[in-house]
């Protein structure tokens, strides 16, 4: 990257691409939520940019709803993580554990088209990735695998050793989603439909193993 194009970057982001030792990775905390909303709304509107990635709900639609939603997430949830950068927030991540996860999506594993050669023991105990979000101008700088690593990290100190996550192919692409789960390695598992927003979304399952 030529000189010109780093003095029209932020400070932000040059200490970003100086280096990803910048990044810390730590548990959510309720004083986080307006930093994590912020970063919800930047990939979570009415514009779904399928290079970019996106959340499918539009975060800046109704303020006091999604708030209460993340901080009820941040209370409840084992692994919800927020990167920050020089104390600043820059990304977060939502995971479920097998009980959290079916305690709001019941028939969860029932509703999954599985590949035939899949196996299905991989659903005894698990962690399922809801929702990985970066800071939209900030998408690219290895700030999820950073989020990731804590993830795995502490679940397998936990005997857990199987992830899920799931990416929307309809009814628009996720494909910055798609490229993060190769580069994590994940193995595609299945697929399913869910009628969300009055629409029907296709979904992918994504699955990977961490021994």
């Amino acid at each position: 990257m030529d000189q010109l194009k780093l003095k029209n970057l932020s400070v932000l982001e040059k200490e970003l691409l100086t280096g990803k030792d910048r990044i810390r990775v730590r548990k959510a905390t309720p004083k986080d939520l307006q930093s994590i909303y912020q970063v919800a709304c930047s990939v979570g509107n009415n514009k779904k940019e399928a290079n970019q990635g996106f959340l499918i709900d539009d975060y800046s639609s109704n303020p006091k709803y999604y708030q209460t939603k993340l901080l009820e997430n941040i209370f409840e949830l084992d692994h919800f993580y927020v990167a920050e950068s020089y104390n600043k927030v820059v990304g977060f991540l939502i995971a479920y554990t097998k009980e959290q996860w079916l305690k709001y999506n019941e028939g969860w594993i029932e509703e999954v088209y599985w590949k035939p050669d899949f196996n299905i023991k991989n659903t005894n105990d698990f962690i399922l990735v809801d929702k990985t979000a970066i800071l939209s101008h900030l998408t690219g700088k290895g700030i999820g695998s950073e989020l990731y690593k804590k993830l795995i990290f502490d679940i397998k100190t936990k005997g857990i050793y199987d992830i899920f996550a799931e990416t929307i192919i309809s009814p628009t692409p996720n494909f910055a989603s798609l490229s993060f789960r190769i580069k994590q390695n994940y193995t595609l598992a299945g697929m399913r439909y869910e009628d969300y927003l009055d629409q029907v979304f296709t979904t992918l399952i994504y699955h990977k193993s961490i021994y």
